[in-house]
């Protein structure tokens, strides 16, 4: 609109104190009197705990308890942590171990001392006893008959399944079927800032500050964990390092010190090392068996999809994802006209697996577009051309995927034309031909992805406005940033509606005890939904200072006119009050003027997107260099594109990241190989490239703003382009696949294969437990997992 903040560029202000070292996370935070919390950690992937012995380490200097997974039941009694998703109840986590461990960084015992030096000397003299039980890290090992398990009164590895009851041929009267086992490696979320808590108690509660995306979700968990009332727990996220779904809700940890806190009476701080983080702190982890049927012509007749996601030891959230927004979204922005999915959720000795950023729409994105270029090679169809040959069409929205989720609008072909031209893909294949020809030992891989996603999920969140007497403003919203802006995006929305100028807006979020209710931050929700909500509570503002301000200039609130600040009579020149004339007024005669709201949104939005990578890959040596990256993403309205761009770059790094470098990896012992920076490549500056990020806009209907997510788009489309550049770069030696991260080790063996004519094996029968799961109405699928 003319003159609006809306659309434009606009400076984040948050971004000041955090350049100058003013931030407050919760490790600045300083109480007196507050003591410190280390954890003892299990070596072992797998053992019964015979024997825990603290008493050398009660006696050491500074210490003030130690606790035990036996000692603290005994304390607050056999309560389970209460987990953001439960998705066995069988298989869940207490604060600390009891009788056994299930992976190498397993809490054993707390040591809480007067400081964290204390406390680190003491824990080293913890002396545990430990009986070493089998061991099975593989998550398809875990299904085999005879595989240890982790919980005998659940009598298998399989925490959850689900399996369609119709069990006809999704790829019957197909032309071609083409087949792929895929895997999507388990990587490490690696926030800036682990885990860390701060608990105060009260005498008539608990305050808790703790690094987390949803205050309000905390603070339910550690009421029911402690069994006091909700409105005696207040919880405060200040700045949060980073996120990406890896601190949702809260962890066995938080829940040991919150336990160790009310022992003592006093506060008791945690902050997790980088060593602990890179052991416990975990996503992705899917092995996917999939087959597409399509005709002679190159359309889709079926898909048939099976997969094993990896709960890591205790049945939590992670491996529920295969069976909740992998499903959900694995039709992708495609017209499939049947499909089949089965999966289950398998425990292991690792550690347990969780969400990030995406939270298993990368994974079903990932397997999609793999196989789409798959197909595309079997039929000799140019990658864009077999898309396009079944992408949704744009007249069929609103749509009704074969999964039972509704699509809200797209056009799955813009950003693709849109993303073809701006990395000219013509002249990019005609260089990879030159450099075929010429045999060049550099090659030229051209990779594509479109991607349509779940977002915002639909529901209600707070929002709130108060003009204050002097006429500046304090916003609020029940979402709870960690880096993507919610300050800057929700006072332009203000500033826009009211003409109250940015730099007199306040914004309030992440304290349990001013923001009335939140679903915090997760599935890419925080414009759309908390977003909504504030732009709600203006709407209502403006409504009630138009009535002020009818009063105030004694006309009908229907001839009051609001421009840039200023209220007036719409014709009479020389009349208006400004906002801070009129919110005194406000507060003299009406007591204030505001409004607390809660904005509804009636399902998830859908953002869309495609993406073309150009890699070098060196055939000598299997070294993929990333050359270009163009994202196109269509989140519905754009607010401020340097929002916008932000999360598009960093999607992007992550998503090429898990394309090209990291994993995390066990041995058979359920020892971990990659714990450290030393061992797990993550990408530094010097690893990544100017990234060309761009958008289309394609509104939603579902809210006022038009907007659709855009936290996670760049990471669903960035890392399926990424892979199938670097298969397309070695499809003229034979290569047909490069299974994920595609390292120069992996990338030069399919090389070598290829050229010694053995062939790759693309392809194998899924584990047997497949065969074996309920249908129907027995199926033990939880409830959606959404995230």
């Amino acid at each position: 609109m003319p003159g609006s903040l809306l659309g434009n560029i606009v400076p984040r202000v948050e971004d000041p104190d955090l350049v100058r070292g003013l931030g407050t996370f919760v490790d600045n935070q300083r109480i007196d009197g507050t003591a410190h919390a280390v954890f003892v950690r299990s070596p072992f992937a797998h053992a019964r705990i015979t024997a825990v012995d603290t008493a050398e380490a009660g006696r050491a200097p500074g210490v003030l308890a130690v606790h035990t997974g036996a000692s603290l039941r005994e304390a607050i009694g056999d309560r389970p942590v209460p987990a953001f998703a439960e998705v066995n109840p069988a298989a869940l986590r207490r604060a600390l171990a009891v009788d056994r461990v299930r992976f190498v960084g397993d809490p054993v015992a707390m040591v809480v001392a007067e400081t964290r030096a204390q406390a680190v000397d003491a824990a080293e003299l913890v002396d545990v006893d430990y009986d070493e039980l089998p061991v099975v890290a593989d998550m398809e090992a875990a299904l085999a008959d005879g595989a240890p398990l982790q919980f005998e009164e659940i009598g298998s590895n399989v925490a959850a399944s689900r399996a369609d009851g119709d069990r006809t041929d999704p790829l019957a009267g197909a032309d071609h079927v083409v087949r792929l086992r895929l895997e999507n490696q388990r990587i490490a979320t690696a926030p800036i800032e682990g885990h860390a808590i701060l608990v105060e108690p009260r005498q008539d509660g608990l305050t808790v500050w703790v690094a987390t995306q949803q205050p309000h979700m905390a603070r339910n968990l550690i009421a029911r964990f402690t069994g006091l009332e909700q409105d005696r727990v207040r919880v405060i996220a200040p700045h949060v390092g980073g996120a990406f779904g890896g601190k949702a809700g809260i962890i066995p940890d938080h829940a040991a010190v919150v336990a160790a806190a009310r022992q003592l009476g006093r506060p008791v701080k945690w902050t997790e090392t980088r060593s602990e983080a890179m052991l416990s702190m975990h996503g992705r982890g899917q092995v996917q068996y999939a087959e597409l049927g399509l005709t002679a012509e190159g359309r889709m007749v079926g898909l048939r999809v099976r997969v094993v996601g990896d709960c890591g030891a205790y049945a939590g959230f992670g491996g529920a994802l295969a069976l909740g927004p992998t499903y959900m979204m694995i039709q992708g922005p495609y017209d499939v006209p049947e499909i089949r999915y089965d999966a289950i959720a398998a425990l292991t000795n690792t550690a347990p697996v969780g969400a990030f950023r995406g939270a298993g729409r990368p994974e079903a994105a990932a397997l999609l577009e793999r196989l789409i270029d798959l197909a595309a090679d079997e039929l000799d169809l140019a990658p864009e051309e077999i898309r396009r040959r079944n992408l949704i069409a744009p007249d069929a929205f609103p749509f009704v995927t074969r999964t039972g989720v509704t699509y809200d609008v797209a056009d799955f072909d813009l950003p693709l034309r849109e993303a073809l031209r701006i990395a000219d893909v013509d002249a990019a294949r005609a260089e990879q031909q030159r450099r075929r020809d010429a045999g060049d030992v550099k090659q030229l891989g051209i990779g594509l992805a479109v991607y349509v996603e779940i977002t915002g999920f639909g529901g209600s969140e707070f929002g709130s406005l108060h003009v204050h007497a002097d006429g500046t403003a304090t916003a609020m919203a029940g979402t709870s940033g960690h880096g993507q802006g919610h300050a800057t995006s929700f006072s332009m929305i203000v500033a826009d509606r009211l003409g109250i100028p940015m730099e007199d807006i306040t914004y309030v979020q992440s304290d349990t005890a001013l923001v009335r209710s939140g679903g915090g931050t997760g599935g890419s929700r925080s414009l759309q939904m908390g977003g909504n909500a504030v732009g709600q509570a203006a709407d209502e503002v403006r409504v009630k200072a138009l009535d002020v301000a009818s009063r105030m200039l004694e006309a009908d609130p229907a001839d009051i006119v609001l421009d840039d600040g200023t209220f007036s009579v719409r014709g009479v020149s020389g009349t208006g009050v400004g906002w801070r004339e009129l919110a005194a007024w406000a507060h003299e005669h009406d007591g204030g003027l505001g409004s607390d709201t809660d904005f509804t949104q009636d399902g998830a939005t859908f953002p869309f997107g495609a993406h073309v990578s150009i890699v070098e890959v060196d055939t000598d040596t299997g070294l993929v260099t990333p050359l270009r990256h163009v994202a196109v993403d269509d989140c519905g309205r754009v607010l401020n594109p340097l929002v916008v761009a932000g999360q598009q770059h960093g999607g992007a790094v992550q998503g090429i990241s898990q394309a090209l470098w990291e994993q995390f990896v066990y041995d058979e012992a359920g020892t971990p190989l990659t714990s450290t920076f030393a061992d797990y490549a993550m990408p530094t500056t010097a690893d990544t490239i100017n990234l060309e990020v761009s958008n289309t806009e394609t509104p939603t209907p579902l809210n006022p703003l038009g907007a659709k997510g855009i936290g996670e788009s760049a990471t669903i489309g960035s890392t399926p382009a990424v892979q199938n550049a670097v298969v397309d770069a070695l499809s003229h030696l034979g290569v047909r696949h490069v299974d994920l991260p595609c390292t120069p080790e992996r990338v030069w063996r399919a090389i070598r294969d290829a050229a010694s004519g053995t062939g790759q094996a693309l392809w194998r029968e899924p584990p047997a437990a497949f065969g074996r799961l309920p249908r129907g109405d027995d199926a033990t699928t939880p409830d959606t997992v959404e995230i």
